[in-house]
């Protein structure tokens, strides 16, 4: 199975695109989408939903598993973050994909065993799953990996979050 991880953001957006099947699993795509802070609305989530629907007519994943918990504390962000959302919940209901929502905790939990896991252990298990030199030198991408390898997890068990 393909599948397409995002980790959300206005500013910057990570897209990883992995294939697996059982526990195996190897790189496809990894990619950083930025938006300038200063450029209108509109043009920054155009831009978000550009770069998506790309990666999907690219690798056609079976579906799309993004972070599902966001900066609750932070209003102003929490709402910038659900422009990027709607740009990729739009590609993918036009692609006709299902998505799924993973929080943090269940990310560390499917990839190194512990909800208490750091940044650096996620991305080092990112690295080792899929069998790379080195982990992604921007975290929003080694996160956008480790959501869709956490879907991958997930199907293994049966336990899937679907939005």
């Amino acid at each position: 199975m393909i599948v397409l991880g995002v980790d959300p953001g206005i500013t910057n957006m990570g897209l990883g695109v992995v294939e697996g099947d059982g526990p195996k699993a190897r790189f496809l795509h990894g990619e950083l989408v930025r938006t300038r802070h200063g450029e209108p609305a509109p043009k920054r989530v155009g831009r978000i939903y550009r770069a998506v629907r790309g990666v999907l007519e690219a690798y056609r994943p079976e579906a799309v598993a993004v972070e599902g918990q966001y900066f609750y504390r932070q209003n102003e962000l929490a709402y910038r973050v659900g422009w990027a959302m709607g740009a990729v919940l739009v590609a993918a209901d036009e692609a006709g994909l299902p998505v799924f929502a993973y929080g943090p905790m269940q990310v560390k939990q499917a990839l190194v065993g512990t909800g208490r896991a750091d940044k650096a252990q996620v991305a080092y298990m990112v690295r080792a799953i899929l069998n790379l030199r080195e982990a992604p030198k921007v975290s929003h991408v080694a996160d956008a990996l480790a959501i869709a390898l956490t879907h991958l997890a997930h199907l293994r068990t049966g336990a899937t979050s679907s939005m």
